[in-house]
């Protein structure tokens, strides 16, 4: 638990101080959160370790409530001292905003992801509050019915398909989610009988729209511009990690017409340390997708049988982000495994 601790809360204060100078000490934090942690992940040995996953952990739990709080801490502190007096101001806004960015969507979206899937109402609900604080509470719900439902399926608008670029996935899978996620909700409802004014997209919703007006409140224009753009990226980090963690994977049809299970070989896979902490094992998505209940220090690794990322997730994100080069680069290893596909 210490490396889990140690590389999602460190980045808290740096943050507070990068919104405090901005400029020379912003880019620094910026540098820190994203050319460190690569080079500490080339520079350490992989971490093949698997936990006993039967564990209950609650540490971990604890650990994701706190990282849920301090989430919308860093997000009112960010909107009302970039955008408004008290903090760094003009160009030297700009790192600050980039390295909010980047840890809303490699710490606060990864954390949010195992808050919706733990059991408690309590945990589920800050998860919903923190996807809605980045303007996409709809991942609360297309996330677990759309996504581990149909994934590795064309059925799935997360799911990248062989030779799709990135770009053309971001609009697929923003809109896609949005509208398949309020469709399986808009039947649980009637399903259940419940009224209308229960539906979870009316909550994420009227939530995205309270927290533009709290930007508004504390900074003006320019408060819900940073709160827009910062949101803005961390939106771009969760669709690529959808895009690289399942690209060109395909999952079969039985001969019933069903969905074959999900197994090992459906999802990408990175052992890499540093950022595998920090994402607090998001990385190690096969055996996530397999159980996805499982909290995420007992989230198990297998070499031989998990697509393995030549390099970290987010690393191989910015690859992404270069189509020809992600081909070149990511084409060649799903031949290697189409056999087991």
């Amino acid at each position: 638990m210490i490396g889990f601790v140690f590389a999602t809360l460190v980045p808290v204060p740096l943050l507070v101080l990068a919104t405090a100078q901005g400029g020379v000490v912003a880019w620094a934090v910026l540098a820190y959160l994203t050319i460190f942690t690569a080079l500490m992940d080339h520079l350490l040995p992989a971490n093949w370790r698997n936990l006993d996953a039967a564990r209950a952990f609650p540490a971990a739990h604890g650990l994701s409530i706190a990282l849920g709080v301090i989430h919308l801490f860093l997000t009112v502190i960010a909107i009302r001292y970039l955008g408004g007096p008290g903090g760094a101001e003009g160009w030297d806004v700009l790192p600050a905003i980039f390295a909010y960015g980047v840890y809303f969507g490699q710490v606060s979206h990864p954390n949010a992801h195992e808050l919706i899937h733990r059991s408690g109402k309590e945990a589920v609900q800050l998860g919903k509050i923190v996807y809605t604080s980045m303007l996409f509470g709809h991942h609360a719900s297309s996330h677990p019915k759309v996504h581990h439902v149909y994934v590795a399926t064309p059925y799935d608008p997360n799911t990248a398909l062989l030779g799709e670029n990135f770009y053309r996935f971001f609009f697929r899978a923003w809109i896609g989610s949005f509208r398949e996620g309020m469709r399986i909700e808009s039947h649980d409802l009637r399903r259940a009988g419940r009224p209308w004014n229960g539906h979870p997209y009316l909550g994420y919703v009227l939530g995205a729209l309270a927290i533009l007006l709290l930007a508004w409140l504390l900074a003006g224009a320019e408060g819900v511009g940073v709160l827009l753009a910062i949101a803005g990226l961390a939106q771009v980090q969760i669709l690529l990690s959808d895009y690289v963690q399942h690209y060109g994977l395909e999952r079969g049809e039985l001969s019933d017409g069903r969905l074959e299970p999900v197994r090992a070989v459906h999802s990408w896979n990175s052992p890499h340390r540093v950022t595998s902490a920090m994402m607090l094992n998001a990385p190690r998505h096969s055996d996530h997708h397999m159980h996805p209940g499982r909290i995420y220090p007992g989230l198990q690794i297998d070499e031989e049988t998990m697509p393995m990322l030549p390099r970290s997730l987010p690393v191989m994100a910015v690859v992404a982000l270069f189509p020809r080069w992600w081909r070149r680069v990511m084409n060649p290893r799903i031949l290697e495994w189409q056999d087991e596909m």
